[in-house]
């Protein structure tokens, strides 16, 4: 292992004459997909002028692409979430929300946490911030009517809620990288938001952790730390940033910042958290023994391993398999941000944590490719990989539901389980290349799309052209004959070697 040392850096953040990026002008895919709307951007166009800015745009663009999801959920709204169970899967338009309106008993009023549920599961078992906004959704619905009515109520009133965040989520997006605002339009036109975005409630938390990287952009490193702590009420995965984030102030010797997004995240935390833990406390374990109780489930690694050896994984055993393999990758992220080149940006190191975290946890719902999403859009903003990612995705979204439907129909009409683990293969697969690829970035800065007009850290906040105080690696190495040198931390565009 390479002895710490102090090493130099960009010592400061790129000033002078900054210009927008447009995707046309550097992305393949974006140019030839540009062709639908006039073509690329020339060079002599204006943007983000007048009343058509790229933050409306991606708002707009977001606003709409839920809403084609919310029309791909109609046959269920309409009759396949009432009548029997095979259908709502046969059309691929599955949500939990109308079915938990009644079964966590928001139906009749009974409190989250507080009141006892009857059946197997005796509280709510979600995190304090979710079951508030799903409290908040039932108080929007309409009384009155039959059952189906409500739930249909319901699923509308948390829709309205969630696309909100849907638009929330690609302004944040969009806004992050200042001089990279189209990198939005990446979350505005994912399919895999579009389809999963009503299917649970996982949107809040992922709009509040894009809000929280926002915040650490502009350099407020409490704002970051507040919504931070706000996402961990809502979902517990947000939480696994505050690692990467660890390891980059490290080695840049930011502690105090580092500090005062802790503080900030346990204290919005603990504010969210504390009157339930103190008043309900048995109602507010509920998420955390149901999360550790619970059986490999579907999408996961384990249930793949479980299927071809057909020996059952238990919930303990599987733990400790899933801690084990997280515990390794984030020592192989820590000597990834000590040894690299030039420190990893933040949103890199963000999205492999999370990404570890799905590729071995012990389920995976199709709504937790959410979690991936705008990280993905910052880590890797090239629309060829990016859609790759999302083709694997969406062909598990139709994978799970269609194998769902095969072993609740009694003609097994769907898809058999040989077919369902290629779709969970598809989207292991799928997840381990963009990880590669970002990995690759990290050890090649200069095939970085973000890095290559010579940025350091757009969206690293006090971290965006700071020197290292500790590292563990050698030097950027020299351009090889031929290749683009990048003037790290520097303005202007990559020149040639000479």
């Amino acid at each position: 292992m390479p002895s710490l040392q102090k090493t130099s850096a960009p010592q400061h953040r790129p000033q002078g004459r900054s210009r927008t990026v447009a995707p046309t002008r550097r992305d393949e895919v974006a140019a030839a997909g540009s062709e639908l709307i006039g073509g690329p951007y020339g060079r002599r166009a204006a943007t983000g002028t007048g009343q058509v800015t790229p933050v409306r745009v991606i708002a707009l663009v977001a606003i709409g692409m839920f809403a084609l999801g919310m029309v791909q959920k109609l046959p269920c709204y309409n009759w396949a979430w009432f009548r029997g169970t095979t259908s709502q899967y046969t059309h691929a338009c599955y949500s939990d929300i109308p079915h938990l309106f009644t079964g966590r008993g928001f139906a009749d009023g009974l409190v989250p946490y507080f009141d006892r549920l009857g059946g197997d599961i005796p509280f709510l078992e979600y995190p304090v911030l979710t079951g508030l906004f799903m409290e908040v959704a039932a108080w929007l619905t309409p009384g009155g009517g039959g059952t189906m009515q409500r739930e249909q109520g319901y699923w509308l009133a948390n829709a309205g809620l969630l696309m909100v965040c849907a638009a929330v989520l690609a302004v944040c997006v969009a806004r992050t990288h200042r001089l990279r605002p189209w990198d939005g339009l990446l979350v505005a036109l994912a399919p895999s938001i579009a389809l999963t975005a009503t299917i649970n409630w996982d949107l809040l938390a992922v709009t509040l952790t894009a809000a929280a990287v926002m915040m650490w952009s502009r350099e407020r490193p409490l704002a970051f730390g507040v919504l931070l702590g706000l996402a961990t009420a809502a979902k517990f995965y947000p939480a696994l940033l505050l690692c990467p984030l660890l390891l980059l102030c490290w080695r840049a010797g930011k502690w105090r910042e580092f500090g005062t997004a802790v503080l900030g995240a346990a204290g919005a935390w603990l504010v969210v958290n504390l009157p339930v833990m103190l008043l309900a406390p048995e109602g507010w374990k509920q998420f955390y023994l149901f999360s550790r109780d619970r059986n490999v489930d579907f999408g996961s690694v384990w249930l793949l391993i479980s299927q071809r050896t057909g020996q059952g994984i238990p919930p303990e055993r599987a733990n400790l398999y899933a801690l084990v393999l997280m515990l390794v990758a984030v020592a192989g992220l820590a000597y990834l941000a000590f040894t690299a080149p030039r420190r990893p940006r933040f949103a890199q190191l963000a999205f492999l944590v999370v990404a570890a975290f799905v590729l071995t946890n012990k389920v995976y719902s199709p709504q937790y490719v959410l979690w991936l999403v705008p990280l993905a859009a910052l880590a890797r903003p090239r629309w060829r990989d990016f859609l790759i990612w999302q083709a694997c995705e969406v062909m598990y979204f139709v994978g799970v539901w269609m194998y769902l439907a095969f072993t609740t129909s009694g003609n097994k009409q769907g898809l058999p389980v040989d077919g369902y683990q290629f779709a969970i293969v598809l989207h292991l697969l799928g997840t381990l290349y963009l990880c590669v690829m970002v990995v690759r970035d990290i050890l090649k800065p200069e095939k970085d799309p973000v890095r290559q007009d010579g940025s350091d850290d757009p969206s690293g906040g006090v971290l965006d052209g700071a020197e290292d105080v500790v590292a563990a690696g050698r030097a950027l190495p020299p351009s090889p004959a031929g290749a683009r040198r990048v003037a790290w931390g520097t303005p202007g565009e990559e020149t040639p070697r000479g």
